[in-house]
């Protein structure tokens, strides 16, 4: 895997069709892949039938992000996949809303650990989608895929 900056991540990001079409922006990625926050605003492309945010808008502003800190803070030596991800509408708004991410250096410490004994691990991560007042709007669940890269010098 190259060194990519998060900087120049969150622009291609910010460009890149699914997100630009869908009214979503990366606000904040990083630099030490720590932790991003996305905001979706509504607007006559991406709201649905009765002018809220359209769930699948929701859904993919929460996407890669828990994949994407982890595979940049985990290292070259690990393998990170989505595995598997869910999504609990919880009200319907037309207002801005936000999810944000964060990966801790104890969460990162404990999977590191917890991979010395194990072949995988599936760590699930709750992001809350809310709006500019605080409310919440939706819950995503993301189940994440961690494990070592095989290595010629270790058995598989």
């Amino acid at each position: 895997m190259k060194t990519i900056k998060a900087r120049w991540l969150r622009h291609v990001l910010n460009w890149w069709p699914p997100y630009l079409c869908s009214g979503i922006k990366v606000l904040t990625l990083a630099d030490d892949w720590t932790h991003a926050k996305t905001r979706l605003r509504l607007r006559w492309y991406n709201r649905n039938y009765v002018n809220t945010h359209y769930g699948g808008s929701l859904f993919s502003m929460a996407d890669p992000f828990c994949m994407l800190l982890l595979l940049h803070r985990m290292g070259r030596d690990y393998a990170v996949w989505d595995k598997k991800a869910e999504i609990k509408f919880i009200k319907a708004v037309r207002q801005e809303v936000f999810a944000e991410f964060r990966v801790t250096n104890e969460q990162i410490a404990e999977f590191k650990s917890r991979l010395e004994s194990a072949e995988k691990i599936e760590p699930q991560f709750e992001i809350d989608i809310m709006d500019g007042e605080g409310a919440l709007v939706a819950k995503v669940w993301k189940t994440v895929h961690i494990s070592r890269k095989s290595r010629p010098d270790r058995p598989a």
